[in-house]
């Protein structure tokens, strides 16, 4: 249905006629007309005064489908830091409706998480700054140094709240309840980055073997995850010669140099991790390329102090952002232009 039809629609079902219409929006009848039989469409500065005067969300007025829904609300995330609350809800009941309804609600369940976590983000960066402030007022106070531990992913020094026990036993029960056949891979590749992280080494042995067996596995990550093992169990030269034979095994596996440089960067071997970043994002690719790498290059240059090439690599992921992504107002370009802002001001001056 056009927004023409819409309208006339929604006109009737509010008892208006074209006049008493016309008069709420301080415009002619005529223009009512014009739009109900599609002449003219409504300006779009008359958009929330019509939402507002039938009672329906914007949306609503142009008759979006479901999956023109889903879109939008994954675009207003991806433009926008923080969600005012009314859109927030209208979006949260429109995919809760369609989890209910058992329409699409494998993606709507999806989507509806990634709202949480996006409104969840957004409180995090306040509580990050509040709390930031309130340590410069008074360092000596914990309260907030335990909130600032929360809101920006610090680790705690109690094991009972650092350990990862409950993701752990979810996704042994994902493993466990996976009847499909193949299996998938992914569950174990989580479950064995978290017990490597738990330092449960035995149990990750386990279930690598397990891994290994899956059709759909990944050969060149079998080594990656031995050395991750031997790392955890400070078994270094170990892994160190395990993550050389792998580069050697695994030649033309272009992901394998992400890993390489993955494992330095843990082991703090910043040079190497630099290296093997630089190498990754080298690899010529058909399609955009992700910027993880450089990004990692950026912290390394910040962790050692040198603000200068820290600033200049996330201009170089913003060129990428620009050019291969062809993005100009989302929030990971905002993001990208207040890191090289912040970077900029702690380079020394000469």
């Amino acid at each position: 249905m056009d927004i023409g039809k819409k309208i006339r629609l929604l006109r009737c079902r509010a008892s208006l006629t074209q006049e008493q219409l016309a008069e709420k929006l301080a415009i002619s009848a005529q223009a009512v007309s014009k739009w109900e039989n599609a002449v003219t469409m409504p300006d779009i500065t008359l958009l929330p005064a019509l939402s507002e005067t039938f009672g329906v969300s914007i949306d609503e007025l142009f008759d979006l489908t479901s999956e023109q829904k889903f879109r939008r609300i994954e675009n207003r995330m991806d433009v926008q830091d923080e969600l005012d609350p009314d859109v927030f809800r209208e979006y949260e009941d429109f995919l809760t409706e369609q989890i209910r309804a058992g329409n699409n609600s494998l993606e709507a369940t999806d989507l509806l998480a990634h709202l949480y976590h996006h409104r969840m983000e957004t409180y995090a960066r306040k509580a990050g700054a509040l709390a930031q402030q309130a340590i410069r007022m008074a360092p000596e106070k914990k309260s907030c140094q335990w909130l600032l531990q929360k809101a920006e992913g610090g680790a705690p020094w109690d094991w009972n709240v650092e350990n990862r026990s409950k993701v752990i036993d979810f996704y042994k029960q994902v493993i466990a309840e996976d009847h499909l056949e193949p299996r998938t891979p992914l569950p174990y590749m989580y479950l064995i980055d978290n017990l490597i992280a738990d330092h449960r080494t035995k149990e990750a042995e386990e279930y690598l073997r397990t891994y290994a067996s899956l059709p759909a596995h990944r050969p060149f990550i079998i080594p990656v995850y031995e050395a991750a093992i031997a790392l955890a169990e400070f078994r270094e030269e170990k892994a160190d010669r395990i993550m050389e034979k792998a580069l050697q095994d695994f030649p033309e596996e272009p992901d394998l140099l992400f890993e390489e440089a993955q494992y330095y960067a843990r082991k703090c071997d910043y040079g190497k991790a630099i290296e093997f970043y630089e190498a990754s994002y080298a690899i010529p690719c058909d399609h955009p390329r992700y910027t993880d790498a450089l990004e990692s290059i950026a912290m390394i240059c910040e962790i050692l102090g040198d603000y200068a090439k820290a600033a200049d690599t996330w201009k170089r992921i913003l060129h990428a952002l620009r050019t291969e992504w062809g993005f100009s107002e989302e929030t990971v370009v905002r993001d990208a232009e207040k890191e090289i802002e912040r970077l900029t001001k702690r380079i020394p001056r000469s």
